[in-house]
């Protein structure tokens, strides 16, 4: 197998500095815009708070990275077996059954 021409190597070097460069500056601008905006808002009284369902979030997230984990898991588990590949699946597969576990824990506590 030939190796890839000069050319290639600083393209295939260049192009993921130029997407993290840009996306970083997409999302500095959001983020400078949204919070300019906020304070116009305050300043005139009109901002209002936006509500946030912490409780179904952590709900709809569990159900999501479970589904995901399980998937993954089943996955690398028919692919390569048990060996180090299988804690990609393993790890979002916790954490969704996690935030699932906070959810009912959280339910149950609040219903006291």
């Amino acid at each position: 197998m030939s190796t890839p021409s000069v050319a290639v190597q600083i393209l295939v070097t260049v192009i993921p500095i130029v997407g993290i460069v840009a996306g970083s500056a997409v999302l500095f601008f959001f983020l400078y815009f949204n919070h300019k905006q906020k304070m116009l808002l305050i300043e005139k009284g009109l901002y209002q708070k936006i509500s946030f369902d912490f409780d179904a979030f952590s709900l709809f997230t569990g159900f999501l990275l479970t589904g995901v984990g399980a998937a993954l898991t089943l996955f690398f588990l028919l692919k390569d077996g048990i060996s180090y590949g299988l804690i990609g699946g393993l790890v979002p597969l916790g954490l969704g059954m996690s935030f699932i576990l906070y959810y009912f824990v959280k339910l149950k506590t609040t219903k006291k």
